[in-house]
């Protein structure tokens, strides 16, 4: 092998297993990787990988072999990355952070905007992304993810805990005569539900378990867009609290969250990472700045002046 980068198509492929999936994952044309694949094949007289039906590409025990040692490569040129980087004590340069849709839509935006305020010579850039982002690869250099991580070489802290409630528009819980006492009060009305094939997402299969499926009238894989179609009109949507409580164009249609999904939030980083001066900056202003709004993540903050004083949050009581 003569070039690092024939060994980085090898890996590519075998982690992928298309070429095209590839070429897009090293920002090159498909053409390109095409030629590349054919000409290493040629020069060293084996098949890489079995072509096969649908553009899949099977890796043969030779590109086994060098997509391992590709890999052995890559981890010991990360890990000098990521020390090189950890010792940068520097407020200057760019910062990869992954967030899902939701937290980016409605929280993290605005302590981003006084993270820019602050560090001027950091250029923050943000991958809305809801699969977890490898940081040993630097994927990202810091994480929000909402479960506690596992992976043993990385750092991190627990923000807050996450809260879940069912919302609605305040004309729907009108409707009902103000919020019910448990799930199960909900069963008739019409529900916002995810795609039937989502899988993964905690909240999504407690709904599909616990909630019949005959009121589910809308279906979309996207928090931000299931709260829009609550505001609309169109049904109730499960959400976290810090989304539903944090817009005023929904109410709770529960009078309290639903223990069963109660999660948390985590900011990390590798472990390496945690001296880099751009990393220390980010969990010290966004990291404290989020932390600062626990009540809300926690379903305790309910800012309910701007509620109706026709909407009855709690059940009624007919009087005697």
């Amino acid at each position: 092998m003569q070039d690092w980068n024939e060994l980085r198509l090898i890996l590519a492929i075998q982690r992928s297993g298309s070429l095209t999936a590839a070429a897009k994952a090293l920002l090159i044309d498909h053409s390109t990787a095409f030629r590349r694949l054919n000409i290493l094949e040629a020069r060293l007289g084996v098949r890489t990988f079995e072509r096969l039906p649908g553009g899949v590409y099977r890796a043969t025990s030779a590109g086994e072999r060098m997509a391992a040692a590709a890999e052995r490569m890559e981890d010991e040129a990360l890990a000098l990355d990521r020390d090189i980087a950890g010792r940068d004590h520097r407020l200057s340069g760019r910062l990869r952070v992954t967030s899902s849709e939701t937290l980016a839509y409605s929280r993290l935006t605005r302590h981003l905007a006084d993270f820019r305020r602050a560090h001027t010579g950091i250029l923050v850039e943000l991958a809305i992304d809801n699969r977890v982002l490898s940081l040993s690869r630097r994927e990202a250099d810091i994480a929000l993810r909402p479960i506690r991580p596992t992976e043993g070489d990385l750092w991190g802290r627990k923000l807050a805990g996450v809260a879940w409630c069912f919302y609605a528009s305040p004309d729907r819980i009108q409707a009902m005569g103000g919020a019910a006492e448990t799930p199960g009060a909900l069963a008739g009305e019409a529900l916002i539900g995810w795609e039937e094939t989502t899988s993964g997402i905690q909240a999504a299969g407690w709904l599909a378990s616990t909630m019949p499926s005959e009121p589910i009238v809308y279906r979309t894989n996207s928090l931000v867009n299931q709260l829009t179609a609550a505001k609309a009109g169109i049904g109730m949507a499960l959400l976290p609290c810090y989304l539903g409580d944090g817009d005023p164009g929904v109410v709770r249609a529960l009078a309290q969250p639903i223990s069963e999904l109660a999660g948390e939030l985590w900011i990390v980083t590798h472990a390496d990472l945690k001296g880099t001066g751009r990393v220390r900056a980010f969990f010290d202003l966004v990291g404290n700045g989020l932390a600062g709004e626990r009540d809300l993540f926690e379903g305790r903050a309910r800012p309910l002046d701007r509620v109706p004083d026709a909407i009855a949050l709690q059940p009624q009581t007919s009087s005697t």
